[in-house]
Protein backbone atom coordinates (compact mmCIF):
# COMPACT_ATOMS: atom_id res chain seq x y z
CA UNK A 1 0.00 0.00 0.00
CA UNK A 2 1.54 3.30 -1.05
CA UNK A 3 1.53 6.04 1.84
CA UNK A 4 1.51 9.52 0.51
CA UNK A 5 2.90 11.49 3.65
CA UNK A 6 2.73 15.09 3.02
CA UNK A 7 3.01 17.85 6.02
CA UNK A 8 2.62 20.93 3.75
CA UNK A 9 3.81 23.31 6.97
CA UNK A 10 4.98 26.14 4.83
CA UNK A 11 2.42 26.53 2.24
CA UNK A 12 -0.16 29.26 2.32
CA UNK A 13 -3.96 27.14 3.57
CA UNK A 14 -6.61 29.95 3.72
CA UNK A 15 -8.90 27.37 4.33
CA UNK A 16 -7.49 25.62 7.18
CA UNK A 17 -6.53 26.70 10.73
CA UNK A 18 -2.93 28.24 11.18
CA UNK A 19 -2.47 27.04 14.24
CA UNK A 20 0.21 24.10 15.40
CA UNK A 21 -0.63 21.15 13.25
CA UNK A 22 -0.51 17.82 15.71
CA UNK A 23 -3.37 15.83 14.75
CA UNK A 24 -2.58 13.27 12.26
CA UNK A 25 -5.27 11.81 9.67
CA UNK A 26 -5.17 9.34 7.09
CA UNK A 27 -7.12 9.91 4.03
CA UNK A 28 -7.50 6.36 2.01
CA UNK A 29 -8.37 6.75 -1.45
CA UNK A 30 -10.56 4.55 -3.48
CA UNK A 31 -7.56 2.65 -5.27
CA UNK A 32 -6.14 2.07 -0.96
CA UNK A 33 -3.47 4.79 -1.59
CA UNK A 34 -3.36 6.02 1.79
CA UNK A 35 -2.42 10.19 2.30
CA UNK A 36 -1.47 11.20 5.73
CA UNK A 37 -1.69 14.96 7.16
CA UNK A 38 -0.62 17.05 10.24
CA UNK A 39 -3.76 18.65 10.26
CA UNK A 40 -4.55 21.83 13.52
CA UNK A 41 -7.77 20.95 15.57
CA UNK A 42 -10.95 22.55 14.25
CA UNK A 43 -9.80 21.37 11.02
CA UNK A 44 -13.29 19.89 8.58
CA UNK A 45 -12.00 16.93 6.42
CA UNK A 46 -13.59 18.82 3.59
CA UNK A 47 -11.46 21.28 3.98
CA UNK A 48 -8.32 19.50 4.68
CA UNK A 49 -8.94 16.81 1.67
CA UNK A 50 -9.52 20.18 -0.96
CA UNK A 51 -6.29 22.05 0.67
CA UNK A 52 -4.54 18.89 -0.23
CA UNK A 53 -6.24 18.15 -3.67
CA UNK A 54 -7.23 14.80 -3.24
CA UNK A 55 -10.80 13.32 -4.53
CA UNK A 56 -13.45 15.14 -2.64
CA UNK A 57 -15.75 17.52 -4.32
CA UNK A 58 -18.10 19.59 -1.49
CA UNK A 59 -20.45 20.71 -4.39
CA UNK A 60 -22.60 22.72 -1.64
CA UNK A 61 -18.89 24.80 -0.21
CA UNK A 62 -19.28 22.59 3.03
CA UNK A 63 -23.21 23.87 4.06
CA UNK A 64 -24.31 20.50 4.49
CA UNK A 65 -26.38 20.64 1.66
CA UNK A 66 -24.61 17.54 -0.55
CA UNK A 67 -23.44 14.39 -0.10
CA UNK A 68 -20.27 14.36 -2.13
CA UNK A 69 -18.22 14.68 0.81
CA UNK A 70 -19.21 11.54 2.23
CA UNK A 71 -16.36 9.48 4.20
CA UNK A 72 -16.34 6.39 5.68
CA UNK A 73 -14.59 6.05 9.21
CA UNK A 74 -12.73 3.13 9.61
CA UNK A 75 -13.06 2.55 12.89
CA UNK A 76 -16.15 2.21 14.96
CA UNK A 77 -14.23 3.09 17.91
CA UNK A 78 -13.24 6.47 16.39
CA UNK A 79 -16.74 6.93 15.02
CA UNK A 80 -17.92 6.68 17.96
CA UNK A 81 -15.69 9.45 19.62
CA UNK A 82 -17.72 11.95 17.17
CA UNK A 83 -20.37 14.13 17.87
CA UNK A 84 -23.41 12.66 17.34
CA UNK A 85 -24.48 12.95 13.49
CA UNK A 86 -27.30 16.09 13.39
CA UNK A 87 -30.48 15.48 11.50
CA UNK A 88 -29.74 17.90 8.48
CA UNK A 89 -25.95 15.78 7.94
CA UNK A 90 -28.17 12.32 8.08
CA UNK A 91 -30.55 13.55 6.14
CA UNK A 92 -27.63 14.35 3.53
CA UNK A 93 -26.04 11.06 4.24
CA UNK A 94 -29.13 9.38 3.16
CA UNK A 95 -28.24 10.38 -0.62
CA UNK A 96 -24.70 8.87 -0.31
CA UNK A 97 -23.44 6.24 -2.41
CA UNK A 98 -22.23 3.56 -0.09
CA UNK A 99 -23.16 4.58 2.52
CA UNK A 100 -22.51 2.14 6.04
CA UNK A 101 -22.59 2.71 9.47
CA UNK A 102 -19.72 4.58 10.18
CA UNK A 103 -20.55 7.22 7.22
CA UNK A 104 -19.79 10.73 7.82
CA UNK A 105 -19.53 13.91 5.80
CA UNK A 106 -16.57 15.54 5.80
CA UNK A 107 -17.50 19.06 6.46
CA UNK A 108 -19.38 18.32 9.66
CA UNK A 109 -16.38 15.99 10.97
CA UNK A 110 -14.01 18.66 12.85
CA UNK A 111 -10.97 17.37 13.88
CA UNK A 112 -10.11 16.74 17.81
CA UNK A 113 -7.04 16.01 19.76
CA UNK A 114 -9.77 12.28 20.62
CA UNK A 115 -9.57 12.02 16.98
CA UNK A 116 -5.71 11.99 16.74
CA UNK A 117 -5.11 9.24 14.32
CA UNK A 118 -8.08 8.68 12.55
CA UNK A 119 -8.49 7.20 9.40
CA UNK A 120 -11.34 7.64 6.52
CA UNK A 121 -11.85 6.05 2.92
CA UNK A 122 -13.23 7.83 0.37
CA UNK A 123 -15.83 5.84 -1.30
CA UNK A 124 -15.34 4.68 -4.89
CA UNK A 125 -17.82 7.26 -5.77
CA UNK A 126 -20.45 9.84 -5.19
CA UNK A 127 -24.04 11.04 -6.03
CA UNK A 128 -23.97 15.12 -6.27
CA UNK A 129 -27.98 15.19 -4.86
CA UNK A 130 -28.52 18.49 -3.48
CA UNK A 131 -30.66 19.61 -1.13
CA UNK A 132 -31.94 22.04 -3.52
CA UNK A 133 -32.62 18.58 -5.72
CA UNK A 134 -35.72 18.28 -3.55
CA UNK A 135 -37.44 21.60 -2.85
CA UNK A 136 -40.21 20.61 -4.66
CA UNK A 137 -40.08 23.47 -7.50
CA UNK A 138 -40.75 22.16 -11.11
CA UNK A 139 -37.95 23.43 -13.97
CA UNK A 140 -39.14 24.01 -17.37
Amino acid sequence: MNIAHRLNLGKSEPALQKVDREIRVVFVDKDGVESEFEVAEGDNLLNIAQSEDLEMEGACGGSCACSTCHVIVESSEMYDKMPEPEDDENDMLDLAFGLTETSRLGCQVKMTKELDGLRVKLPSMTRNLQASDFSGAKKS
